[in-house]
Order: C-alpha cells, then sequence, then structure tokens
C-alpha cells in the first residue's frame, strides 16, 4: 500500500498564520501538515495555496492529475475563501448586491468535480470540514481602514459573517454523505472548546499555533489509519 498523502486547499492547509509582533502573515514551522509527518512518519506533498478558491484549486489538481495514483490519499479543504466577498467595494456602497467569489452552487458543483477527478485518477478524497471563525476578529480585520459602519449596515450584524461562513461547511458536510467520502470534523474539536476564539490569529479566521495543535490531533490519528 502506498503511504503518501498529498493536500490541496487554502493558507490553512498551507500553515499560514498572521504573526501580530512583525504585523504580517508567515508559515508556522508547528502546522498541522508538518506535525503530521512528524507524528506519523508519512510523507505529505501539500500544494495548499494561500487565498485559495475551489476554483483555483480544481486548476492545481488538473496540473498535478497525472500523480494522483502516486497518493494513498489526497486531502482537501476549501471554503473559507470561496465564500469572502470583496469588503472595500461593500465599504464604499452597502446598497448594492454583491456575490461572494465563489457563489455557493458553483461552489459544491466545483467541489464535486474535484471528488471526482481524485477518484478517477486512482487516489481516495479526504474532506477536512471548515473551522469555524471569530466574527468579531474578522469583522474588525476586514474592515480595518475601511467604513465599518457600511460594511455592518450590509452584513446586517456580525455574526451573519458565522453564518455565511458555515452555510459552505455544511456543503463540505453534504458532499462528504452524498459522495461516501470520509470527513474530518475539525470544527466540531474547534467548537467544542469553551474559548475557541483563543485558538484564532488577530484576523480571526487563521488558526494559531495552539489551533493547529488541535487539528493535528484530530487529524493524525484519522489520516494515518486512512491512509
Amino acid at each position: 500500500m502506498k503511504h503518501t498523502v498529498c493536500a490541496f486547499g487554502d493558507s490553512i492547509v498551507k500553515g499560514v498564520v498572521f504573526d501580530s509582533i512583525r504585523g504580517r502573515y508567515s508559515l508556522l514551522k508547528e502546522s498541522f501538515a508538518n506535525l503530521f509527518v512528524k507524528n506519523t512518519g508519512i510523507r505529505v506533498n501539500n500544494y495548499a495555496k494561500f487565498g485559495c478558491t475551489i476554483t483555483k484549486g480544481r486548476q492545481i489538481i488538473s496540473r498535478h492529475q497525472e500523480d494522483l495514483s502516486n497518493y494513498s490519499v489526497t486531502v482537501l479543504e476549501f471554503g473559507g475563501n470561496d465564500c469572502d466577498f470583496e469588503w472595500a467595494k461593500i465599504a464604499q456602497n452597502p446598497e448594492a448586491d454583491y456575490i461572494p467569489n465563489t457563489p455557493i452552487d458553483k461552489f459544491e458543483a466545483e467541489y464535486s468535480a474535484v471528488i471526482d477527478t481524485i477518484r478517477e485518477s486512482g487516489s481516495r478524497p479526504l474532506l477536512i470540514s471548515l473551522p469555524p471563525l471569530d466574527p468579531k476578529k474578522y469583522f474588525a480585520w476586514i474592515s480595518k481602514g475601511l467604513n465599518a459602519e457600511n460594511i455592518l449596515k450590509w452584513l446586517g450584524d456580525v455574526d451573519h459573517i458565522y453564518r455565511w461562513h458555515e452555510m459552505y461547511n455544511l456543503v463540505v458536510l453534504r458532499l462528504s454523505a452524498k459522495k461516501d467520502v470520509p470527513l474530518v470534523d475539525i470544527r466540531q474539536a474547534f467548537l467544542q472548546k469553551r474559548r475557541y476564539q483563543d485558538l484564532f490569529c488577530e484576523d480571526g479566521i487563521h488558526p494559531n499555533k495552539e489551533g493547529h495543535r488541535l487539528i493535528s490531533d484530530v487529524i493524525n490519528g484519522f489520516v494515518a489509519e486512512y491512509a
């Protein structure tokens, strides 16, 4: 059996965190993907990309399609960027209608196609649920330097950010059930924590070092057994 894993997704899989001291994003050495390699000895080729949506991810996967049969498992984690909006435009005109980076119907269709591609290529897909976000931190982050009042007017309330993000996670859960793909539910692990918000960076959406340790605890045994 092949004991090699590849991963596609966004900055969370890549191990990106926001360094508040330096005021910039950086790669975390103790990311959950790196901890997985350290704890299991299973090699991981990580093709995740900062800012990646499912549409961009599908393009990246297609470039590696011929190699997918070399991997026993292909890990997927998308949605956080897909559900995001162009906040600067909303801040300028909260009366207009806006669509997210990837409308939810397209998100589901694209994700479904990606799962099919991986199976047809000879690898086994494994989905990771979206970690929750901290709506208060995230609102402060996206409205920095913008008209926060206008953004809030368009949203209706700050918690709408959480609910909108949750809809995309529900698509991932639905695809897992519909297409019989195993799912590692890291979201539940976060929400079981009384103060899950403490496990996120200043931007409210990227898990911090402690958050990655939690993801590692959940995913290590699951993927090692599945691989």
